[in-house]
């Protein structure tokens, strides 16, 4: 099998069909200029909000502010985040809530016509169609092109800049060649580079996405962008087994976290933030008085059906649960425990270096959504206004852009790239193997589920050697067809992924988010010369960590080197 090329051309690229991407659709489309969405699925059904969501995380509620947002995020995350990005999320929070509500989303209120709170920043939504809404408003813009299962594998860059994007249908025998004016990458962040907290037949069964890979992490690296804190990872809080969100059960009912005595314990360590309530419980799991719950027996009648269907909306697996072993949240206490370790810039500041106007440090590149770093705590409308600030600079930039386009030589070079792969002899290797051994060098060496989320130095650089390893080994893959093919390419970014998220994690030496980025050789946090930002740029199979000062909320960042 050899793919043939297909070129085609646009005033604007977004390369993932998400909440990101739907909405910086939404944003430029109010222009003529033409767009196209490229979209490795269904823009139906893809990206996180998938299945469907029950409440609106990010929200500036009555008696909060803009600048109390940015203060929130500041203190969850010890300070180290980008508060102008911060700050221009939290200004179109409640903005884009009354659009996608326009578009249809049922947002529950009260007698008084006032949205109903889940907490100090979260409304509750219907929210199961969010992501059918968000595809049919796109759908029917004229001059919004949505091309569905076409995997975006790198961007095409010229002297420096970016002019668009190759990739692959999964439909046909096509590569595609899409010059555009600008590109906007949206694609999510990275699932699957650590072993998984349900491993075997049943390890897609994980907090993120399953199918956000990295990509759009590891176009950029390829591409030398410069990239942000991937050492602050995130790490989930989840109902056990059923990777079920705790937040709907900590605020929507008020129960507080219990260990195996029946005692709560979270003040123990701390405030009670979102990394402590995930540290406490490792600590009284590793102390002895696990396991650690969720304390909900006790709960009203009403309270008990509340829970029951709003897991049933968007975690089914934990209503089913309760109704197979004949319990329910009323009678028996949920057990929580930790995922494994991803790299997302929506819950965390993960991603790609942005000026506040969210342009990447490659000319023609913006970035939006869990795929841009510095601003975490985003999560589905601080997306939604990500996607709309890169929209908005997107169309400044395009008005004096022309297309440009590669020489056919370069269109054949990426062409043998790609056909490689159906031309390789037989590897020693599946595909398979070369992601569990990732996954396994991962949780070992690089402070995954089984090492308590803890490293050292020694072990990264073993963990440093042995991906250079499997990097080498997956350009040996052999695919039999296009399906096999995109599983090489989705295991190569989540190890590019790897690659730089290790070299983060060796750059910064202290331990300022407990679980998120815990180095045993330096336990303590240090202000002093770690109140900065870890960068990087990939270049020549090197990865070049750079240093960055803290930029403030009344900053306007622009990339100045």
């Amino acid at each position: 099998m050899r793919l043939k090329p297909k070129i085609i051309s646009t005033d604007i690229l977004i390369i993932g069909g998400g909440a990101a991407g739907c909405f910086s659709a939404l944003a430029a489309a109010k222009s003529n200029a033409k767009i196209i969405i490229a979209e490795k699925a269904n823009i139906k059904r893809s990206g996180c909000l998938a299945a469907g969501v029950n409440a609106l995380n990010a929200y500036i509620t009555k008696g909060e502010t803009p600048e109390s947002f940015v203060e929130y995020v500041k203190k969850e995350f010890n300070g180290v985040v980008r508060e102008d990005l911060v700050y221009s999320i939290a200004k179109r929070l409640n903005k884009v809530t009354k659009d996608i509500e326009n578009e249809g989303l049922p947002i529950l209120k009260d007698e008084a016509g006032e949205y109903v709170t889940r907490g100090k920043r979260s409304i509750k939504i219907n929210g199961e169609n969010i992501k059918p809404i968000l595809a049919e408003a796109v759908r029917k813009i004229e001059n919004v092109q949505i091309i569905n299962r076409l995997n975006i594998i790198d961007y095409i860059k010229k002297d420096g800049k970016i002019i668009g994007a190759y990739g692959f249908s999964l439909d046909e025998d096509k590569l595609f060649v899409i010059y555009s004016k600008a590109v906007i990458c949206t694609t999510g962040g990275a699932a699957g580079i650590y072993k998984p907290n349900n491993p075997t037949f049943s390890r897609h069964k994980m907090w993120y996405s399953p199918f956000n890979t990295g990509a759009g992490y590891a176009m950029g690296i390829r591409a030398g962008a410069e990239m942000t804190t991937f050492e602050m990872r995130f790490i989930a809080l989840r109902c056990k087994d059923t990777i079920a969100p705790t937040g709907t059960i900590a605020q929507g009912v008020r129960t507080p976290q219990v260990n195996g005595m029946k005692e709560v314990y979270v003040n123990k360590y701390g405030k009670p933030t979102t990394i402590n309530r995930l540290y406490a419980t490792v600590m009284e799991n590793l102390n002895g008085k696990g396991p650690c719950y969720l304390k909900t027996t006790g709960i009203t009648k009403e309270q008990n059906q509340e829970l029951l269907k709003a897991y049933l909306n968007m975690a089914p697996a934990q209503t089913l649960k309760w109704i197979e072993n004949g319990t329910s949240p009323a009678t028996e206490d949920v057990e929580i425990e930790g995922t494994e370790p991803y790299i997302v810039g929506g819950h965390t500041a993960s991603g790609y270096w942005i000026d506040t106007n969210r342009k990447t440090t490659l000319d023609g590149l913006y970035a939006a959504g869990d795929v841009a770093g510095g601003s975490p705590k985003k999560y589905v409308t601080g997306c939604f206004a990500e996607g709309e600030i890169a929209a908005i600079e997107a169309l400044k930039y395009i008005k004096h852009i022309n297309i440009e386009e590669v020489s056919e030589h370069d269109i054949k070079d990426e062409l043998n790239k790609i056909n490689r792969f159906f031309e390789n002899e037989f590897s020693l290797y599946t595909i398979e193997e070369v992601e569990e051994a990732m996954q396994k060098v991962m949780d070992e060496y690089s402070g995954g589920i089984s090492e308590n989320y803890r490293y050292s130095n020694k072990k990264l650089s073993i963990a440093a050697k042995r991906i250079e390893e499997l990097i080498e080994i997956a350009e040996k893959l052999k695919a039999k067809d296009i399906h096999e093919l995109l599983f090489i390419y989705e295991v190569i970014d989540r190890l590019y992924v790897a690659k730089v998220l290790i070299c983060h994690l060796l750059a910064r030496h202290e331990t300022r988010w407990k679980c998120y980025q815990e180095n045993e050789d330096y336990p303590q946090k240090d202000d002093e010369n770690w109140s900065q930002y870890v960068n990087s740029v990939y270049k020549d199979g090197n990865v070049k960590i750079i240093l960055r000062d803290l930029v403030r909320k009344e900053d306007v960042y622009e990339h100045k080197n």
